[in-house]
C-alpha cells in the first residue's frame, strides 16, 4: 500500500536527521570535520530502507520473544457436541459479520498522486539544471596559460590525482566549478587570472580537486536522487543543506592539511574574496563550487581560523561516535520490516511445483488456487504471485483457534459449550448457546473470540509463533486480528499448515487434533471425505475476500488445498468453495 511505504518514509527520514543533528549538536567538539560529514552518509543509507523489498529484512525471532502461558480449564458443564451431517451444505453459507475499517483507497491514491507529481516537478527541475550544466560545457574553453595549466598539474600530483581533468574557464560562471562524472570539469569564472593572484589561483585548485578526490561528484548525483524521492520532508531538504556546508568544510580541511601553517589565513581570504566580489550563484546541486551563503561562509571561516591537525585521540572518537549513531539508525530496519506488513509476500522456494492456467474458474474475481498431493510430494499452483500474498485469513483461522482453546484446556472434546450472551446477531443461529462443532459449522464469530479471549494473547501469541502461522501479527486486537485486520498468511502457508495439523507435526495432543479434524469435516462422496473451512471477509459491508482451505483424504491419499478469492464486492466462503469443488472434481480429486 503506498500509503503506509508513505508514512514509513517520513518516519525513518525524519528520525534519521534528527539522530545525526543531535550528534552533532552534543559532539561537536568530539568530532573532526570529516567525520561531522561522515555522519551524513548515514543518513543516506536510512534514505534506502524503505525503499529495499520487505523480504529483504527477514531477521526470523531475533527482534522477537515467546512467552507462554498456560490457561486453565473453563467451567464448563454442557452436554457433548452435537452430531454433524456430513451429507448438508449447511457449511456453503455465508456466515460473515461486517467488520469496519477506514476506507483508505482515496487516501492511498491521492498521496500517491501528490507523490508523483512532486518527484515529475523535481525531475523536471532536475533537467534544467542539467541543461544548464550542458550549456556551461559548451561556453567553457580550454586555459591557455601555461604557467597556471602547470600550476594545476602541480597541485593535481600534490593531492594525488592521476587522471585527467578537463580545466577551463566559462564567462557564465560566478564561482569555480567541479562537476561531471565520466568527464570532470573544474571551470573559473573568464579572466579570473586578471583579479585573482597565483596563489589564490593554487588555493582554488587544491580546493575542487579534494572534491574529486573524495568522490563528491558522485555525492551530488545521490543526493539529487533522494532529493527527488524525498521531495515532500523539510527535514531532508535541511539535511542536504547541512550535508553540502559540512562537505565544503571537509574540503577545507583537507587543503589546509596540504598546506603550510602561514598558508591557512591566505587559504580563508581567497574564499573571502570570492565571497565580497559575488553573492550567492544561483545555481544547483549536480556541482560543487566555492563560494556559498554568508552564514555559510561565516562557518566556513570559524573551522578554518580554529584549524588544528587532526589528533590520533579525536579520530578515535570520532568513529566511536560515527559507530554509535549507526547502530542507532540501523536500529530502524526491524521496525521498518514490522511496520511493512501490509504488502508482506511469503517466501516460497517452489521446488516440485507445477504451475497451472486454471483462470477460467475464477472469472470476475482475482484469486489463487494450491494443491498438494502428499503421495507425489507436489504442489499445484494457479496463480504464482497471489499463493504467495498474506492476506487475513478470516473465519479460516478457527481451525487454529480450536486447536489452541484446546491445547489450553479452555475447552475440552467433552466440553466445549460456550454460552450466549444474549446479543442479537444477524444470524440465528449464532442466537444460542454453541459448542465447538455447532461453532463451526455456522462459523460462529462470539465463540471464537471468547475462547481467544480464555486463552489470552500472549499464549495465542506463542502458538502462532510455533506452529509458524503467516506474520503472527495479533496487534490488530484480541477479538479482531483475524477478520481483515493484523493477521497475514498466503495460501501455500495455509495449505503447509494443514499437512502439518493434519500429520501433527506441531507436537499437539493427539485427541486435540481429532476433535478439530471432525469439527471440520463437511461432506463424503465415493470413498473420499471432504474437511475444510470456509471464510468470508466483510468490510464496511462489502464482501471483499473469500476463502475456502482443507483437505480430502481418499483410501490411497489425501490432498491438501487453499483458494481464496477477491473482489471489490462480490467474492463469499461460498464462491471460494464452489470454485475449489470444480476444480477438484475436474482433477478427479473429489
Amino acid at each position: 500500500m503506498f500509503f503506509t511505504h508513505f508514512i514509513i518514509s517520513v518516519i525513518v527520514s525524519s528520525f534519521t536527521v534528527g539522530m545525526i543533528m543531535i550528534f552533532r549538536k552534543f559532539f561537536k567538539n568530539q568530532l573532526s570535520a570529516k567525520w561531522q560529514y561522515n555522519l551524513w552518509l548515514l543518513c543516506l543509507m536510512a534514505l534506502t530502507f524503505p525503499l529495499i523489498p520487505n523480504r529483504l529484512f527477514e531477521f526470523g525471532n531475533y527482534f522477537s520473544w515467546d512467552r507462554h502461558h498456560p490457561s486453565h480449564a473453563s467451567g464448563d458443564t454442557a452436554a457433548s457436541a452435537e452430531a454433524r451431517t456430513l451429507n448438508d451444505n449447511s457449511w456453503m453459507q455465508d456466515f460473515a459479520v461486517s467488520v469496519n475499517r477506514i476506507d483508505m483507497t482515496f487516501l492511498n491514491e491521492m498521496s500517491a498522486f501528490i507523490w508523483v507529481t512532486g518527484v515529475v516537478v523535481m525531475l523536471g527541475l532536475t533537467i534544467r539544471g542539467g541543461l544548464k550544466l550542458k550549456y556551461i560545457k559548451t561556453t567553457t574553453s580550454s586555459l591557455k596559460n601555461k604557467e597556471i595549466l602547470i600550476l594545476f598539474e602541480q597541485c593535481k600530483r600534490d593531492v594525488n590525482i592521476s587522471k585527467q581533468l578537463i580545466v577551463g574557464e566559462s564567462p557564465i560562471v560566478k564561482s569555480p566549478l567541479t562537476f561531471g562524472l565520466f568527464k570532470t570539469y573544474v571551470v573559473l569564472p573568464s579572466h579570473f587570472e586578471e583579479w585573482l593572484s597565483r596563489e589564490d589561483i593554487k588555493y582554488i585548485f587544491l580546493h575542487e580537486l579534494h572534491h574529486y578526490k573524495y568522490k563528491d561528484i558522485a555525492m551530488n548525483y545521490l543526493i539529487v536522487f533522494f532529493q527527488i524521492l524525498y521531495w515532500f520532508n523539510p527535514l531532508v531538504w535541511i539535511a542536504f543543506r547541512e550535508m553540502r556546508l559540512d562537505r565544503e568544510i571537509a574540503c577545507d580541511i583537507g587543503v589546509l592539511n596540504s598546506l603550510d601553517k602561514h598558508d591557512y589565513k591566505k587559504y580563508g581570504y581567497t574564499i573571502i574574496n570570492f565571497a565580497d566580489r559575488y553573492s550567492r550563484p544561483t545555481y544547483f546541486t549536480l556541482v560543487n563550487q566555492l563560494n556559498g551563503s554568508k552564514e555559510q561562509m561565516k562557518k566556513r571561516m570559524e573551522w578554518i581560523a580554529s584549524f588544528t591537525t587532526e589528533s590520533k585521540r579525536l579520530k578515535l572518537k570520532s568513529i566511536v561516535i560515527f559507530m554509535v549513531l549507526a547502530v542507532c539508525i540501523a536500529s530502524q530496519i526491524p521496525i521498518v520490516s514490522a511496520m511493512d506488513h501490509e504488502d508482506n509476500q511469503y517466501n516460497f522456494a517452489g521446488e516440485r511445483t507445477v504451475y497451472e492456467d486454471l483462470s477460467t474458474y475464477f472469472e470476475g474475481v482475482d484469486g489463487s488456487f494450491v494443491l498438494y498431493d502428499l503421495q507425489a510430494d507436489q504442489y499445484s499452483i494457479y496463480n504464482k504471485n497471489k499463493s504467495t500474498l498474506r492476506v487475513s485469513p478470516n473465519s479460516t483461522y478457527k481451525i487454529y483457534s480450536a486447536l489452541f482453546a484446546l491445547e489450553s484446556n479452555v475447552i475440552t472434546s467433552e466440553h466445549s459449550t460456550m454460552e450466549w450472551n444474549g446479543k442479537q446477531y444477524p444470524y440465528d443461529a449464532w442466537n444460542r448457546n454453541q459448542n465447538l462443532a455447532s461453532a463451526m459449522e455456522h462459523s460462529v464469530n462470539w465463540y471464537f473470540q471468547k475462547l481467544d479471549t480464555r486463552v489470552h494473547r500472549d499464549t495465542i501469541q506463542s502458538y502462532l509463533k510455533h506452529i509458524n502461522y503467516g506474520n503472527y501479527d495479533l496487534s490488530g486486537g484480541i477479538t479482531q486480528y483475524w477478520l481483515e485486520s493484523s493477521l497475514k498468511i498466503s495460501p501455500i502457508e495455509q495449505v503447509q499448515l494443514l499437512k502439518a495439523f493434519y500429520t501433527n507435526n506441531f507436537g499437539f495432543g493427539e485427541e486435540n487434533i481429532q476433535t478439530v479434524k471432525e469439527a471440520i469435516q463437511l461432506t463424503e462422496k465415493n470413498d473420499a471425505q471432504l474437511s475444510g473451512k470456509t471464510g468470508t471477509g466483510n468490510v464496511n459491508g462489502k464482501n471483499y475476500r473469500g476463502w475456502f482451505i482443507g483437505y480430502v483424504e481418499t483410501k490411497r491419499n489425501t490432498y491438501f488445498f487453499a483458494t481464496t478469492i477477491q473482489h471489490e464486492n462480490n467474492a463469499t466462503g461460498s464462491e471460494a468453495a464452489e470454485i475449489t469443488q470444480s476444480i477438484l472434481r475436474e482433477k478427479g480429486v473429489y
